[in-house]
């Protein structure tokens, strides 16, 4: 696997993805990846298009990248799609954001249900349009039985509302005498938050040149291999995505040993 990047970089662009495919294939893959889908916005502005239209672009995207790791065999893939910040953005773009998980799950579930799909949710279903959350509930629900992937979407989701919550919930058991505090600890807690029952993101994908987490998953990300790339979200292809990976593989991880 040396040079394994450069050796993908050097390749003309009539490369074979399948080649690539197998080639990551041959080494150990991340059971979980997130990715905070940045650049839509700048997508469209460099091409003198509304903001919205970079994120009807990204949706097109989540729909090749979701295939590409249900191919791969990857467990989990958390997507970042709004945060409880985006609040604040323009009112026509939030109504924009909150029309597409509708609009994806609308068009994409029956391929998601074949390819044996698993829709979850992270975030606050307080605020959502009921159009929004019923669209969701939908694909949770027609999915609940799948075994592959797990499609998971972090929809009005911040991860210091989540942390202050989850202790909100410990310290009532704890008065309530459900629990005490030798019972206390990482593995406990990671209970309590949102996303209980899933294991923490072993890679994290941002794209658009930002270097930073925007308030996503602080608790879980605390061992996360980082993978930054300059390019924007309608621009990420199947050959990132792999990139991402093959990087991810060349990593030692220590987990704070040695």
């Amino acid at each position: 696997m040396l040079n394994k990047i450069k050796r993908w970089k050097n390749r003309s662009h009539s490369s074979d993805l399948q080649e690539k495919i197998l080639e990551i294939k041959q080494q150990p893959l991340p059971s979980h990846i997130a990715i905070i889908m940045d650049g839509n916005g700048r997508w469209a502005k460099k091409r003198a298009l509304p903001r919205i239209a970079g994120h009807h672009e990204g949706m097109k995207v989540v729909r090749k990248v979701t295939k590409l790791a249900s191919n791969l065999n990857i467990k989990t893939l958390t997507l970042y799609a709004f945060s409880t910040e985006n609040w604040k953005r323009p009112k026509m773009e939030v109504d924009y954001l909150l029309k597409l998980p509708e609009e994806f799950l609308g068009t994409f579930l029956p391929e998601l249900v074949e390819e044996n799909v698993q829709v979850k949710m992270i975030g606050y279903k307080e605020n959502l349009p009921k159009h929004t959350l019923s669209a969701v509930e939908k694909a949770i629900n027609d999915t609940k039985n799948n075994t592959g992937l797990i499609l998971n979407f972090a929809l009005n989701y911040g991860s210091r509302a989540e942390i202050l919550e989850a202790i909100k919930h410990v310290l009532n058991d704890y008065k309530s005498g459900i629990m005490n505090e030798t019972e206390i600890s990482e593995e406990m807690f990671s209970k309590y938050l949102m996303t209980a029952g899933l294991t923490d993101p072993d890679l994290l994908i941002r794209t658009s040149g930002e270097i930073r987490l925007s308030n996503f998953m602080l608790w879980q990300l605390a061992y996360t291999e980082f993978w930054f790339t300059d390019v924007l979200w309608p621009d990420f292809s199947e050959t990132h995505f792999l990139e991402a990976i093959a990087a991810f593989q060349n990593r030692q991880r220590r987990f704070g040993g040695v």
